[in-house]
């Protein structure tokens, strides 16, 4: 079964750090573009970053969204299930349940419809 599990989610002060996990169990995650997305409530589903499978990992990350430009990154474990998102210099307007996704590719803009497999979600909270 193929199945996406965020971790690392939770209550954070303004100006803190925290790492959120993605792992995957029924494939093996340096295959696929992965992507994190976030929601904040009351706001629609955006796209954070997206990184490319190893294949074409000299492609860089073709997509940051501009609110998180300096502050996140995204990286590969050295198992080939997990992700992680670092986030630092965090605000409250990065409070939002933040996703992970698994796409065959990062495409222009990121579009959620190009995502096939989702985890379900961690919660962050950015609040002093």
């Amino acid at each position: 079964q193929v199945q996406l599990v965020e971790s690392g989610g939770g209550l954070v002060q303004p100006g803190g750090s925290l790492r959120l996990s993605c792992e995957a169990s029924g494939f093996n995650l340096d295959y696929y573009a992965i992507g994190w997305f976030r929601q904040a409530p009351g706001k629609e589903r955006e796209g954070v970053l997206c990184i490319q499978s190893v294949d074409h990992s000299s492609d860089g990350v073709p997509y940051y969204a501009d609110s998180v430009k300096g502050r996140f990154t995204a990286s590969r474990g050295n198992a080939k299930d997990t992700v992680y998102l670092q986030m630092n210099s965090l605000e409250s307007a990065d409070t939002a349940v933040y996703y992970c996704a698994a796409a065959w590719g990062c495409g222009y803009g990121m579009p959620s419809g190009d995502f096939n497999w989702w985890g379900q979600g961690t919660k962050v909270t950015v609040s002093s």
